[in-house]
């Protein structure tokens, strides 16, 4: 009895292989269903797939699995059951297409490629290459068992008895080829571990990680899908030589980015400070030394983001490294210092002097671009440069209150909580580690002078908040938004004024019951489905319950931690990067955001510094100080094994229903 079985399977993104993006997908056996999908192992999905469709199944005597993994290269394994009375004569054919689509291309549709196609059929291999002038990038496709090639696929045909299985195993290798014909990724391929080692590798990432030991069985869940998540988002640059950083997130940011990447290793000092030391070095390594008006450029500035596609290799995006950001530069300081006081590792900051002093010296020698003490950003590269250089770098994230758009250039509010942060972290670690206590007073006056200014300028007494920012001639942005969080986070806002700040944050115009939104409910361009415009961003959220807790307001920090990770359930556990900022009571669940990324890293790294949050775990000196303040819905947490300066220690918790929200000093 014969048996035909034709399967569909299509190459993406191969031209953006040598940063680990390319990917092979299958739209499934095109005469058959997919039953089961497991996907919960990030490198590995199986489909277990029968004859038929939806609508027209019958009970099936033969059936696949397809299970396909990524390692250093895909791997594939296809295995057919015959479960019948009668032997099978199998036709197995599988289509292969590869479009080589950069990750801009797809994100925006593009569908013309601009370079050509070849196909190169051997008698053991199918190689589908794209060229572009010198830029190259092949795929090719083998298998285990004996199998016909042509320019379309390939084919398999065996006896199959009674009761027995087949199996082949497809392995697919992407290359980016110089001219010369040498492979890129050959590097990379080496530095990888193979692919039969990623379980091992995350067992012993999350094994390595603080235990957590709750009532809550949500919060159990979505620090465990976190801890993988961020395993999956580990990547290592060949300049590090192995070391892994975290990528921003899938689908768009498999790559450095200098916010997201700093920020993320922020979050995840209480878990994974593994991340931090090499973030910090690459970041260090391509930090700015010239002026380049295409890239954006300047000396001391941290980049924005690393790529290596085709789109970036011909300038149809900001190349690598662009360099379009005001906050990455502060945050490299902030980080720097922030490390330190966990790890005591005083090394890696005397390592690191020159570029921290770099990188202090960018906020006042480049970056106030209107000569008033602030941090301003304005577009030099006006063909593919980021129009926002601030968190919120979509086009219509700064507005003023009734919608209208502010000109260039534009100093946003918690850029200068940055710089000013920066300033103090950075007198710290030039009093205590570089021997400079010059400089450090320095320092100390211009955070001094910047406190007082911000305090005058983007203060809104009638209003009782912050400005979103300035406009180009000084005048406050009026509209309310997340953004005054992160300036309790950085520590500029005066302690007289906190309430007030705080109100606002937890006010219905913000808070949705799922976390604060970026965009307060009134403003002009208020959307619940914007982008920056009325979302809620767990990342956003675990900065300013951070801030919370510096000034003191436990019990508001505890609702924002309950929302947002309440919020993770209804994604799998998986905190996205963004979604609905609806409010709670009108859903009554969170609405997705149609084109966030999932996993996101400071999206993962968010449920860790909630956690951090509501443990009120801070360093000081050599041991862990803990001050809890936790909702009602988590009863008791306990994070044992904390990494640190102390060795090892643990932090515990539990909630008091009588005990009000622990009221700290501010600083």
């Amino acid at each position: 009895m014969p048996a035909t079985i034709r399967a569909s399977a299509r190459c993406v993104g191969a031209s953006d292989s040598t940063s680990g993006t390319g990917t092979i997908w299958s739209s499934g056996s095109l005469i058959s269903i997919s039953l089961s999908v497991d996907d919960s192992q990030y490198y590995e999905v199986t489909f277990f797939v029968v004859p038929g469709g939806a609508a027209d199944y019958v009970q099936a005597d033969v059936s696949a699995i397809r299970r396909r993994r990524i390692g250093p290269d895909l791997t594939e394994s296809l295995t057919i059951f015959n479960y019948g009375d009668h032997d099978l004569d199998l036709d197995v054919r599988l289509d292969v297409m590869a479009d080589f689509a950069d990750i801009f291309e797809i994100k925006f549709d593009i569908p013309d490629k601009v370079g050509s196609h070849y196909t190169e059929v051997e008698p053991n291999e199918l190689r589908l290459g794209y060229r572009r002038g010198t830029y190259r990038r092949e795929v090719s496709v083998t298998a285990s068992e004996p199998a016909t090639f042509d320019p379309r696929g390939l084919r398999f045909t065996a006896r199959l008895g009674s009761g027995q299985q087949w199996s082949t195993r497809l392995q697919v290798v992407m290359r980016a080829l110089r001219p010369d014909g040498v492979d890129f990724r050959s590097a990379l391929r080496a530095l990888r571990p193979d692919e039969s080692t990623l379980p091992e590798s995350v067992r012993e990432w999350v094994a390595a990680a603080p235990k957590l030991d709750t009532e809550s069985i949500t919060l159990q869940q979505v620090y465990h899908r976190s801890l993988v998540d961020l395993a999956a988002l580990r990547f290592a640059p060949l300049s590090l030589s192995g070391a892994a950083v975290p990528a921003a997130g899938l689908p768009w940011f498999m790559t450095l980015f200098g916010r997201d990447s700093l920020l993320t290793c922020l979050q995840t000092l209480a878990v994974t400070p593994s991340l931090t030391p090499p973030t910090l070095r690459i970041l260090a390594s391509l930090q700015g030394a010239r002026t380049d008006d295409v890239l954006e450029e300047d000396p001391g500035r941290i980049l924005h983001e690393l790529r290596y596609g085709e789109s970036a290799a011909f300038e149809e995006q900001p190349h690598s490294p662009y360099y379009g950001t005001a906050d990455a530069s502060p945050l490299f300081v902030v980080l720097l210092d922030e490390y330190e006081r966990w790890s005591g590792d005083r090394a890696l900051v005397v390592e690191l002097e020159q570029e921290a002093r770099a990188a202090l010296g960018w906020i006042d020698r480049y970056a106030d671009l209107n000569a008033t003490g602030y941090i301003w950003y304005e577009r030099r590269n006006r063909d593919t440069g980021l129009e926002n250089q601030c968190w919120k770098d979509s086009w219509d994230s700064i507005s003023y209150a009734d919608g209208r758009l502010p000109g260039f250039p534009r100093a946003t509010c918690e850029t200068q909580g940055y710089a000013y942060d920066a300033k103090i972290r950075g007198a710290r670690l030039a009093r205590t580690i570089w021997g400079d206590p010059d400089y450090a007073n320095r320092l100390e006056r211009e955070a001094a002078a910047l406190y007082e200014r911000f305090n005058q300028d983007f203060w809104l007494d009638d209003r009782g908040y912050y400005a979103l920012a300035l406009d180009h001639d000084g005048t406050p942005v009026d509209s309310l938004s997340s953004n005054v969080g992160h300036l309790l986070w950085s520590g500029i806002v005066p302690r007289e004024r906190a309430a007030q700040v705080v109100e606002h944050l937890m006010g219905p115009a913000l808070f949705s019951g799922w976390g604060v939104r970026t965009f307060a409910e009134g403003q002009g361009r208020y959307n619940p489905l914007g982008y920056h415009t009325g979302t809620v961003w767990p990342f956003d959220n675990s900065f300013i319950a951070w801030g919370l807790r510096r000034y003191g307001f436990g019990a508001e920090a505890a609702r924002i931690a309950e929302g947002v990770l309440s919020a993770a359930t209804y994604f799998q556990d998986r905190l996205p990067e963004a979604f609905g900022g609806f409010d709670r009571r009108t859903t009554r669940y969170p609405v997705r955001y149609p084109t966030a990324g999932s996993p996101q890293a400071w999206s993962s790294g968010a449920s860790m510094l909630l956690i951090r949050t509501m443990l009120g775990i801070d360093p000081h000196e050599d041991h862990l100080a803990v001050n809890p303040a936790l909702p009602p819905a988590f009863g008791r947490i306990a994070l044992l094994d904390i990494p640190g300066r102390w060795g090892l220690t643990d932090a515990f918790a539990r909630q008091r229903p009588d005990q009000p929200g622990h009221r700290a000093s501010a600083p």
